[in-house]
């Protein structure tokens, strides 16, 4: 391998991103490159899995998607415009296997005009975020193109007549032929002997192989693609030896009917294959009906503040309507695409873009959905119904989390990894025996280990078996951010809370001004200011006073202190004591929140908070199992009270800034422990984020955090005990699928390599096997959720 550099007096395109070399010409590895950078990636690529990158290239029409640049035709396809950000959702037909995934997840290695791209498998799309400046939107679509995922475009929403699906065109021509193949066999099932009419025995031998060949091309091509694809990405992947079955059948039969020494086994080959597609089809159809889709209206009832009249109100985001006005409160989520009615906000995209650089809008301007307001409240009108499939892919990206794989996946992924070497080693090892005692019997043993053993229930047992049982949890007000975080929810050791907003309601609480007279402006403004949170407290006092809202300049919320804006040209403070440098009175029971007009502390509201009914059972039946702590940013004014709700013994720190809370975090987990944390989703974000299961506690779910990895309903805390019971539960029933297919695979293999089990039957159990697996965990988890009442 040789580098050199040259000027470059010829047209030369570069072999990585096609442009030409106009400046200089790198020559590396036989190929050429118009920078350093494309020699780079060229280098990170060849020979490792992105390598198919460059053989798999075609060459696409410049210019054809050029029409994807104009303004108006954006307007269609991009989810979210900025000037250094675009975003994009595209369905990409061609997504099949997980090279794909792994290959388009990587394109920002590609491009570097490409910054994040978010697959979904089971719908095939893509959502891409990429830089306008660096990439044009016809110019990604190029290079998808290019690689093979030519995008899919159509955007027409109006009914579609009902076509006929591919797997059903492939499962009708698989059965005509299967069907073809066994009557023109019918004299060999009968034993009329083939000799009587050896012309005869040889022209149908050769229909019959005719009548194989689309079955093979056509019906089962997905089975060998598949198959070749692994293969050529250095992957032994589960269609493997389904392909290799395939071929052992056709091609022996071939030979013998080429040869006339035989009739060969044509009929098990297009039978194998028309069931192996009824079961594929069987399973997609049990799939749908199971499927937990994360959009369900009943599921992460996301609400936010509506104006009707005048008046303001809450309602769930799936109820909005394009022009309708809505209220954001600072940092809440706009929960879809809408025009800015005031005056100016600022709108961070970091859930979107993951640059937390803040941009100023004006009055008029679009925000996409996704987007957190950063300052004051502010109103903006609804131009586009809200996705709340879109919202959770937000909250589910990893770029929040840093997650470890559970057990289940550990376990999963170790033993996919060796599942079909061993199948083809059995395979091996049956031929071998079979050679010794009964050589007509290899083909039939072979083929049959190599479809009867499947690892897809092994595969499916954890995504059903959880993903049913957080839409049992959701359904009962605890809603969780992805399947596997039922069996972290199993692994806790210790329960952190947080009080106020979590142990303690959002009602039912004595509230008193206590201090210097303030007038009539003045309790405008603080209801005004208070307006402006979602802190449990503020929202007290919003929730108090009656008497109208202004607008405030300058809000400003800060975690652990307090609010402060300017209205009217007046300071206005909301806060903790020390915050505002109050020597606080230490022997009260009440919290309290002090009020500062120009730097004056003019008095404070006293609030006597309401607990949770229920909590002091529950807190004595969590401390059976787990480790409690009670970790509060407020003084010790309700140790008493929280003394009389949790057992002795109990832990509690009082005055924890958002820092102290998350240095809690990490001290227990350097320990070894497993720690819940419990809390206000925004407040409490860095502990929430650093824990192993972060869950926000809320009774107005108007905002959400990516850091959480659950939101649990007030009014749903108190069963939280049986939440914990049914993940333990739903984990026993987890393994117990993954027996049942261990047992599943061992009697299979074991008829199979008897020679008791013909490719056929191999070919109905094996999709049967991850149906009785899918619905084993669904029942399991059905029934003991009624039986724990939950």
């Amino acid at each position: 391998m040789i580098e050199l550099k040259e000027s470059v007096r010829e047209k030369t395109k570069c072999f990585h991103c096609g442009d030409e070399c106009i400046n200089e010409l790198i020559q590396y590895d036989d190929h050429d490159f118009c920078c350093h950078g494309c020699k780079a990636i060229y280098q990170l690529f060849e020979g490792g899995e992105l390598e198919e990158f460059y053989h798999s290239r075609t060459k696409v029409e410049k210019g054809k998607y050029n029409y994807l640049d104009l303004d108006e035709v954006q307007e269609k396809y991009l989810s979210f415009k900025t000037h250094d950000f675009q975003q994009v959702k595209l369905k990409l037909p061609s997504i099949h296997c997980s090279s794909c995934l792994y290959v388009l997840e990587n394109l920002y290695q590609i491009n570097e005009g490409i910054k994040k791209v978010r697959v979904d498998f089971g719908r095939k799309q893509a959502e891409i975020l990429f830089d306008p400046t660096l990439l044009k939107l016809s110019e990604l679509c190029e290079l998808l193109d290019s690689i093979g995922y030519k995008p899919d475009l159509s955007i027409d929403d109006r009914p579609k007549k009902r076509v006929i699906s591919d797997i059903a065109l492939k499962i009708g021509v698989a059965g005509f032929c299967f069907g073809n193949v066994m009557l023109i066999s019918f004299p060999e099932y009968l034993g009329i002997d083939s000799t009587t009419d050896s012309e005869f025995t040889s022209f149908f031998g050769y229909i019959n192989l005719l009548l194989s060949i689309p079955v093979l091309i056509y019906s089962g091509r997905d089975y060998l693609i598949s198959a070749y694809k692994g293969l050529k990405h250095k992957m032994i992947n589960i269609d493997v030896p389904i392909a290799l079955g395939m071929l052992v059948l056709f091609i022996r039969s071939a030979v013998e009917i080429l040869g006339q020494t035989g009739i060969g086994y044509l009929d098990s080959f297009t039978g194998l294959i028309f069931f192996l597609l009824i079961g594929k089809w069987f399973q997609g159809k049990t799939f749908e009906s199971l499927t937990f889709d994360r959009d369900y209206k009943s599921y992460f009832p996301l609400s936010v503040i509506r104006k009707n009249n005048g008046q303001e109100e809450n309602v769930t985001i799936h109820n909005l309507e394009p022009g309708d006005e809505i209220i954001i409160r600072n940092e809440e989520i706009i929960p879809c695409d809408s025009e800015l009615l005031s005056d100016s906000a600022r709108i961070d995209y970091s859930f979107v873009t993951g640059e937390k650089d803040a941009i100023r809008l004006n009055c008029g301007d679009l925000v996409y959905a996704g987007g957190k307001l950063i300052g004051g409240r502010a109103a903006f009108r609804v131009k586009a119904k809200s996705s709340q499939s879109y919202l959770t892919s937000l909250w589910n990206d990893k770029a929040f989390k840093n997650e470890k794989h559970t057990t289940s996946e550990e376990l999963t992924n170790k033993i996919s990894k060796y599942f079909t070497v061993a199948v083809l080693a059995i395979a091996l090892a049956g031929s071998l025996y079979w050679l010794v005692y009964d050589p007509t019997k290899i083909w039939p043993v072979v083929t049959a280990v190599l479809i009867v053993a499947c690892p897809c229930a092994l595969a499916l047992a954890a995504p059903f078996t959880n993903g049913n049982a957080i839409r049992i949890m959701g359904q009962k007000g605890f809603f969780l951010k992805k399947a596997a975080i039922t069996e972290k929810l199993s692994d806790s050791d210790i329960l952190i809370f947080d009080k106020t907003g979590t142990l303690t309601e959002q009602s039912n609480h004595a509230i008193n001004y206590v201090g210097d007279t303030l007038s009539e402006f003045d309790l405008v403004a603080i209801k005004s200011l208070s307006a402006n949170s979602t802190h449990p407290l503020s929202q007290l006092i919003y929730n108090k006073l009656d008497a109208p809202q202004i607008d405030i300049k300058e809000f400003k919320e800060l975690n652990g202190k307090g609010i402060k804006g300017i209205i009217d040209g007046i300071n206005y403070q909301l806060g903790s004591a020390k915050w505002l440098g109050v020597k606080d009175i230490i022997n009260h029971d009440q919290a309290r929140v002090y009020v500062s007009i120009n730097g004056n502390v003019k008095g404070y509201f006293e609030i006597k908070l309401s607990y949770r009914e229920g909590l002091k059972e529950l807190m004595h039946a969590l401390s059976a199992k787990y480790q409690l702590l009670v970790v509060s940013g407020d003084n010790d004014s309700e140790l008493k009270n929280l003394e009389a709700i949790f057992p002795v013994g109990i832990q509690f720190h009082f005055n924890q800034k958002p820092e102290d809370k998350l240095r809690i975090v990490e001290e227990l987990q350097r320990t070894g422990k497993k720690v819940m944390m419990l809390g206000d989703g925004l407040n409490d974000a860095g502990a929430l984020q650093k824990s192993d299961i972060g869950v926000a506690v809320t009774d107005d779910i108007a905002a959400f955090s990516p850091a959480c990895d659950g939101i649990l309903q007030g009014s749903s805390l108190t069963k939280l005990n049986v939440y914990l019971q049914f993940a333990t539960v739903n984990k026993r029933i987890l393994f117990q699928s993954f027996g049942i297919s261990f047992l599943y695979n061992v009697v299979g293999l074991s008829f199979a390599l008897a020679g008791l089990l013909t490719p056929i039957v191999a070919a109905i159990l094996m999709p049967l096997s991850s149906v009785s697996i899918i619905l084993y965990t669904t029942l399991s988890s059905n029934y003991y959720a009624k039986k724990l009442t939950l």
